[in-house]
């Protein structure tokens, strides 16, 4: 279809929705068009801005006129098939979030007669107030910033690595952690980043025991200790993936990290087709008032071979609907303040559902449409209780037939759980806090340790 013909549709369409909605809508008169400084700059500035500004993911701007004027079909191209602004949580079963971006029918219409109209500028007194963004961090300046000394080189070709670097936060005292960032130095190449800590000294020893940046982990967690178990961090903080928004703890709610702690950064290289470098970097952001409650990890999944083998999970070649499940049993009084559904490229859709002890059952996050691309931590406006005994179930749905475009695999061929884009996982991360805690403000250095059970162990969102 030419544009033309786009254009046309757009106006026929608009024309409709104008007397569906009647005049009292908004500040848009009968006969007038939309201007950028009036009527599309706050939208760009609510919906858009975030991630389209210098630094972010985003490949380009839309910070001024002219850039967006610049984009103005492109715009409402996205926007019109929903792909723009990226929000795949469902809002009519699950949450609500927060944060959730979701334009309105009328904000896409603005947009589309903007586009038609010719992308008036308009009087620039119009313009709403521009947005302060303090630094190229989506928070501002982290208290913080710990970064990758030496740069690794990824080779062009061959399989996923796994590299964990170490480090050090130079802390003398513990701190309560609110809020992690992230920039990683080659989104080319990173996949995703999971960050933890240690204080046992371990990842040192086997950072120094590799001659390259960092050192490899094979199975895509931390690495193996010379007795051959897994080594497992003292504590999680937060992760990165495409698309990411930046997780802020709710007051008085924290994660740990002791003095003297080493930051763990866990990166997954997908390999480009030509040598690369990479330096990613981590941004800690403190928690400004006294903590009570820390805030911890858990995890559904499919169930698992053995205390560590890898979770039941094979999708035959051309099944277009292949369903997974897995579930969690809550074993003390919680309350879940944000989820993070995770899977690669064959993903068609997620569901997780609270069922309690009373029989009640609750959607806590419905994903209808996966994208790879588009990972994000849900914060719930509230956070949801999960009684002891509460059953936590994950269901979810892979395409691994040939109509997938997603699909990696040209013919399709059988996919199991594993590390690398191209094989496959399903795991729904949670955050969640017990509701017999109290710290009162003590510091992180006070807090015991609790025994750690390795079949729970989660990588961290």
């Amino acid at each position: 279809m030419s544009v033309s013909r786009c254009r046309e549709g757009r106006r026929f369409a608009g024309l409709v929705f104008f007397f569906c909605l009647g005049l009292g809508s908004g500040p848009l008169m009968a006969g007038d068009s939309p201007t950028y400084h009036r009527d599309v700059a706050r939208i760009l500035q609510k919906n858009c801005q975030e991630c389209h500004r210098p630094g972010q993911v985003a490949p380009f701007s839309l910070l001024d006129y002219e850039q967006a004027r610049k984009r103005a079909d492109d715009i409402v191209d996205v926007t019109e098939e929903r792909t723009m602004p990226p929000w795949h949580a469902s809002t009519t079963e699950g949450g609500p979030f927060r944060g959730a971006r979701v334009l309105s029918d009328r904000d896409r219409k603005v947009l589309s007669d903007w586009a038609d109209a010719g992308a008036p500028e308009g009087d620039s007194k119009d313009a709403p107030p521009p947005v302060s963004w303090p630094s190229d961090w989506a928070m501002g300046t982290p208290d913080l910033v710990l970064k990758v000394n030496q740069p690794f080189e990824l080779g062009a070709s061959g399989p996923d690595e796994y590299r964990v670097f170490v480090l050090p936060s130079g802390l003398t005292e513990g701190r309560w952690i609110a809020a992690a960032d992230f920039r990683p130095g080659n989104r080319k190449v990173v996949h995703h980043i999971l960050a933890a800590y240690d204080t046992t000294g371990n990842a040192r020893k086997l950072d120094a025991a590799d001659p390259r940046s960092g050192y490899a982990s094979s199975g895509g967690g931390y690495g193996r200790l010379p007795s051959g178990f897994p080594f497992l961090p003292a504590g999680q903080l937060w992760g990165w993936a495409p698309g990411r928004r930046v997780f802020q703890s709710p007051e008085g709610m924290a994660r740990a990290l002791p003095a003297g702690a080493d930051v763990l950064l866990q990166v997954h290289y997908h390999k480009s087709g030509k040598p690369e470098s990479d330096a990613s970097e981590i941004g800690l952001y403190f928690a400004r008032g006294p903590v009570d409650k820390q805030i911890r990890s858990a995890i559904v999944m499919p169930p698992r071979t053995g205390l560590f083998g890898k979770p039941k999970l094979h999708i035959p070649a051309g099944e277009a609907k292949h369903e997974v499940r897995g579930s969690r049993t809550i074993q003390q009084d919680s309350h879940l303040l944000a989820v993070f559904p995770h899977m690669h490229l064959l993903g068609r859709d997620f569901l997780l559902t609270a069922v309690r002890p009373d029989g009640s059952r609750q959607v806590l996050i419905r994903i209808d449409d996966w994208d790879f691309n588009w990972q994000n931590p849900y914060e719930f406006v509230s956070p949801v209780p999960l009684p002891r005994g509460t059953k936590v179930e994950l269901v979810a749905h892979f395409d691994n037939s040939a109509a997938n475009p997603s699909n990696p695999s040209r013919p399709p061929r059988d996919v199991n759980w594993g590390e690398e884009t191209t094989d496959e996982m399903c795991i729904g991360f949670m955050q969640v806090t017990l509701d017999d805690e109290h710290l009162g403000g003590r510091s992180p250095d006070s807090i015991k340790k609790p025994v750690r059970d390795q079949r729970r162990n989660a990588l961290e969102d």
